[in-house]
């Protein structure tokens, strides 16, 4: 084995350039195929930990994705709101931490607007990371806004400006709220979640912008000062629960759903993100194929250097035939040149998605907030890189197999 080792190490180093631009072409199609399933299993961890450190969102009856779209992702919209008393029978419970609600149905030049509390930085987190602001702080007066990075971006905002809401979400709505300017109090860090495309004010405020609304249009003026009772909110969107321990999951969600008060669903964010993701895997599917079928034409590549140069070689061979090698000593001698060269570019392919990686992973957190990894890969990458050897393998046997059944006398009478 080290004598063909050896000998197919010396027949490649003769043929250096080549075997370069195969090298290469393997390792680019091996860093494709790597990169996509390392971006997707990040993608979908960091999806899955779209919303972290809540146990429960609780809505208005609903299918759990229905819910799950438009508390988190800010698509579509509820079917009903859920009711204040309930709210505060929700967060009174014994076994409930904290529960933070949201009211939606506004919006800012096409942004939504989510009417919270400020316990919501407080306590939801992304990819198991607490929100943190850039600049300024949560909202304090009743006219404050906190913008995500998107909004605050792509709109030039910076602390202090003064915007506008609108009634409705639609991106061209000439129903203002300009009767009641805002002021930018706060921006978040990016997160890479819809947080980013989203603009926070308090759930008083929603209710003191709409004092004098009725049916979607302005009627008269609303009071300068509103007083507290006009300010209590009387129903919201849905409502994120953090219990004091994880037993009491199963517990709280039946006692919601089974409210005789008012038909409400409670979801667990995680088996819901994990029903969307699912619903997802023709995407998935799809970029896997297309980096299987990079890798593919990358070793039909390596295929057509080692047949374009067998011709070239039937000398060779027959003159290591004449010395006493073999047919299986000359078809070892093809297989080992495919599996040194496959090896080769699985490697090359490895290091160069680590070089990438290390690169690039401040510009993909800022921009999608998806943290890569530059640990050890993962074992779908080892069982795709194990795949790619085998095939390689496949791949050489081809121009093995013709080497093995050429004659002796067919490599003597090549024609000069």
């Amino acid at each position: 084995m080290s004598a063909l080792l050896r000998l197919a190490w010396a027949s490649l180093a003769n043929r250096r350039f080549t075997v370069a631009v195969t090298v290469a072409t393997i390792a680019l199609s091996v860093l494709l195929l790597l990169g996509v399933e390392r971006l997707r299993n990040e993608a979908r961890s960091s999806f899955l930990r779209t919303v972290s450190g809540t146990d429960l969102i609780v809505g208005a009856r609903a299918h759990p994705v229905q819910l799950l779209l438009y508390s988190v992702f800010h698509l579509g919209d509820a079917t009903n709101n859920v009711g204040w008393n309930s709210v505060q029978r929700l967060a009174a419970r014994d076994d409930v931490a904290w529960a933070v609600p949201i009211s939606l149905g506004d919006s800012h030049r096409g942004y939504r607007v989510v009417g919270t509390t400020s316990d919501y930085f407080k306590h939801l987190q992304t990819a198991d990371r607490p929100l943190n602001f850039a600049q300024g702080a949560a909202f304090e007066g009743l006219y404050d806004a906190v913008l995500g990075a998107d909004v605050a971006a792509k709109l030039g905002y910076a602390l202090g400006d003064s915007l506008v809401l609108a009634h409705g979400t639609a991106a061209l709505n000439p129903h203002q709220h300009d009767d009641r300017p805002f002021k930018v109090a706060g921006i978040l860090e990016r997160t890479g979640t819809p947080m980013d495309q989203s603009v926070f004010v308090s759930l008083q405020a929603i209710q003191a912008i709409h004092l004098n609304w009725r049916s979607g249009t302005r009627i008269g003026n609303a009071p300068a000062e509103p007083s507290d009772t006009q300010l209590q909110p009387t129903s919201v969107t849905a409502v994120f629960v953090g219990l004091r321990s994880r037993m009491a999951t199963f517990t709280v969600q039946r006692a919601v759903n089974e409210d005789r008060h008012e038909p409400m669903t409670a979801i667990m964010p995680g088996v819901a993100l994990q029903q969307l993701w699912s619903m997802l895997g023709m995407v998935e599917r799809a970029l896997q194929l297309t980096a299987a079928c990079v890798v593919l034409a990358g070793l039909l590549g390596m295929l057509a250097a080692l047949l374009g140069t067998l011709s070239e070689r039937r000398r060779e061979m027959a003159i290591l035939r004449a010395l006493g090698a073999g047919p299986t000593t000359v078809f070892g001698l093809l297989l080992m040149e495919s599996v040194l060269l496959t090896v080769w570019g699985v490697l090359m392919g490895l290091l160069l998605l680590y070089v990438l990686t290390a690169a690039l992973m401040p510009f993909v957190l800022q921009a999608t907030g998806i943290a890569l990894d530059l640990g050890w890969p993962a074992a779908s990458e080892w069982h795709l890189m194990l795949w790619v050897l085998l095939a390689g393998v496949l791949v050489g046997a081809v121009p093995a197999t013709m080497a093995y059944r050429r004659s002796l006398a067919d490599g003597m009478m090549v024609k000069q």
